[in-house]
């Protein structure tokens, strides 16, 4: 297992003091949901809530050597499906170290896109549209290319285009520009 650390409280200073608030009023049904130790309000940003959670430094850390804070701070709405750390502990040893280093910054930025779908996508949504396609739905993500849902009963696996699964332990975090899923497994594009 690998460890980011100095990186990782790095990345979380510098998000901090890049993020703004976005103002947001939220759905009654909007829930204050704890991730990684941390309550997650419906009232602020995927970045302001995601830098928070302990389970989340390695993605933090990735966001932002990705370039990608300003814009999971802006207005989105964005579905982000949020691999945690041990989910990231998953890959071979020296993946993520490789993947944040500034010549790695195109193959970062296409998974983590990889991680976004356009919109607000509640599991509700997801599990609505693979009953209509018998238990299986099709997102488009940010980076272009699509990701498999497969629901069975209240549970949603997500395949990717290596065929690798991935589910969706916390659904439905809700933030001001989007939702948030937490996930087990990184997804790998094609």
């Amino acid at each position: 297992m690998f460890r980011m650390t100095t990186l990782a409280r790095a990345a979380a200073i510098a998000v901090v003091a890049l993020t703004g608030t976005v103002a947001f009023e939220a759905p009654a049904s909007a829930k204050t949901v704890m991730v990684g130790g941390a309550p997650m309000y419906p009232s602020k940003n995927i970045i302001e809530n995601a830098v928070n959670s302990k389970d989340h430094t390695t993605l933090v850390a990735a966001v932002k050597a990705a370039g990608l804070v300003d814009t999971l701070s802006g207005p989105g709405p964005f579905t982000v499906f949020a691999p945690t750390n041990e989910a990231f502990a998953k890959l071979p040893a020296g993946t993520v170290d490789t993947l944040v280093m500034p010549a790695n910054k195109k193959m970062l930025t296409s998974i983590l896109t990889y991680h976004v779908i356009p919109g607000r996508v509640t599991a509700a949504d997801i599990m609505a549209a693979a009953k209509k396609m018998g238990g299986k739905a099709e997102y488009k993500t940010v980076n272009g290319e699509t990701l498999t849902f497969m629901v069975k009963g209240k549970s949603i696996t997500i395949v990717d285009a290596k065929g690798d699964k991935a589910k969706i332990t916390i659904p439905n975090v809700m933030q001001s520009n989007g939702v948030i899923h937490v996930i087990n497994t990184v997804l790998l594009p094609g």
